[in-house]
C-alpha cells in the first residue's frame, strides 16, 4: 500500500502566495517529496492540488491512503460534501483519480504527526518562496 501525505498552504487566504506539498512512500519505504508554489491562490486549492499532484506519483489500479488535514478535500473526494468551488481542480481530480484505489485518512494538522508536519512545512516554504 502506497502512503500519499498531502498539505497545502496560502499565506494571505484568499489570492496569496501558495504552495502545495507531497510526500509518498512506497511499500519499500522509500519517499518522494514533492512541492510547488503558486502567486495567486486559496489555502483550499492548494490543499486539493496537493491530493491532485500526489495521486499523478502513482500507477493506475495501485491501492493507496492519502493522509490529508483538509476535511474539506476529503468529504468531497469522498461525496459527502458538494462541491463548490475550485471546480477545475476538482474535474483534474476526477480524471487522475479514475483508475486509483484511494483510501482517504484524516489526520489533525499540527498534532506531531511526523509526515504531516513535513508537507505542511514544504508547502509554507513554497508559499514563502513566491
Amino acid at each position: 500500500m502506497i502512503k500519499i501525505y498531502t498539505d497545502g498552504s496560502c499565506l494571505k487566504n484568499p489570492n496569496g502566495p501558495g504552495g502545495w506539498a507531497v510526500v509518498m512512500i512506497d511499500i519499500d519505504d522509500y519517499e518522494w517529496h514533492l512541492s510547488e508554489g503558486e502567486k495567486s491562490t486559496t489555502n483550499n486549492r492548494m490543499e486539493l492540488k496537493a491530493v491532485i499532484e500526489g495521486l499523478k506519483l502513482i500507477n493506475d489500479n495501485v491501492e493507496c491512503t492519502v493522509y490529508s488535514d483538509s476535511k474539506l478535500t476529503i468529504n468531497c473526494a469522498e461525496g459527502t460534501w458538494n462541491r463548490k468551488a475550485n471546480l477545475d481542480l476538482w474535474k483534474e481530480y476526477d480524471i487522475v483519480s479514475k483508475t486509483k484505489k484511494i483510501n482517504f485518512q484524516w489526520v489533525k494538522a499540527h498534532n506531531g504527526d511526523y509526515y504531516n508536519e513535513i508537507v505542511d512545512k514544504m508547502a509554507f516554504n513554497e508559499a514563502k518562496k513566491i
